[in-house]
């Protein structure tokens, strides 16, 4: 019999089983966090999720809210300085793979977290950056994940935060000492990969119950679909066990502290 789940209980799955166990993980705040923490609780018990705060091998129960949450320094095997963070374990080629969210991604996954419309006249300024540019750079790959809508794939991204492959799929070419770059998107409709040859983005896998024609209208630009489409594997009972009891922890956590603070 079929399991129920949601979309986004079906992305967070198949975003953590991205994740080996033998891969070091610099994990962005959000949906990142949720999928690679997931990982470590399920087929990836040794997968060694480092924050931009300076947490190592961190373990937290609960999802932080941000990088400054105290669950992770609490849970990690060590903490050290953001410098030694970048300048060592980031730029040092010892991150295997970043995970990273965004609001806009484009067509050759280049990301936006700083403003949407024109730049001098924004309709919404967006956090920035913070590390994802310096982590796109130098994880020897990346991993996106993000909800899919219009509003969020668009042809060209209002503002290049993060290159993914540049404005023409070309901005790693020839470049050394930086990492792969994107190689896989995951969202709650489906699995994207870039291209080979051009770097734009295309849709290697359909989640279950996810149609050609419910990606093209989420999508900004004339989406590409792989000769070869595969359908995602749906999540297991004990993924989807393991997710929803992470989720639940970590609401009751962050709405106790919240009313304590009150």
């Amino acid at each position: 019999m079929s399991l129920e789940f949601t979309s986004s209980e079906m992305m967070s799955v198949t975003a953590a089983r991205a994740l080996t166990n033998d891969m070091t993980c610099f994990v962005g705040i959000g949906l990142p966090s949720e999928a690679a923490n997931l990982a470590r609780l399920t087929h990836a018990p040794d997968v060694t999720l480092i924050y931009e705060s300076g947490t190592l091998q961190t373990k937290p129960d609960v999802l932080p809210l941000s990088i400054g949450d105290g669950e992770l320094c609490e849970s990690a095997l060590t903490t050290v300085g953001v410098p030694e963070m970048f300048r060592y374990w980031l730029q040092g080629g010892h991150i295997s793979v970043g995970f990273l969210g965004t609001a806009q991604i484009d067509r050759f996954a280049n990301l936006n977290t700083t403003l949407i419309g024109d730049y001098r006249e924004p309709k919404v300024r967006l956090p920035g950056g913070g590390g994802a540019p310096e982590i796109a750079t130098n994880a020897k790959e990346v991993f996106i994940t993000v909800k899919h809508s219009k509003r969020t794939f668009v042809k060209d991204v209002d503002f290049v935060t993060t290159v993914g492959f540049g404005r023409d799929g070309t901005a790693r070419d020839n470049v050394p000492n930086i990492g792969r770059g994107p190689t896989v998107v995951i969202t709650d409709l489906c699995i994207l990969k870039p291209d080979p040859d051009t770097k734009e983005l295309v849709v290697t896998s359909l989640h279950p119950n996810v149609t050609r024609e419910d990606v093209i209208e989420a999508t900004g630009w004339e989406i590409r679909f792989a000769d070869q489409l595969e359908t995602t594997p749906e999540p297991s009972a004990k993924e989807l066990e393991i997710l929803r009891d992470l989720k639940a922890r970590t609401h009751a956590h962050h709405a106790s502290t919240q009313s304590g603070q009150q």
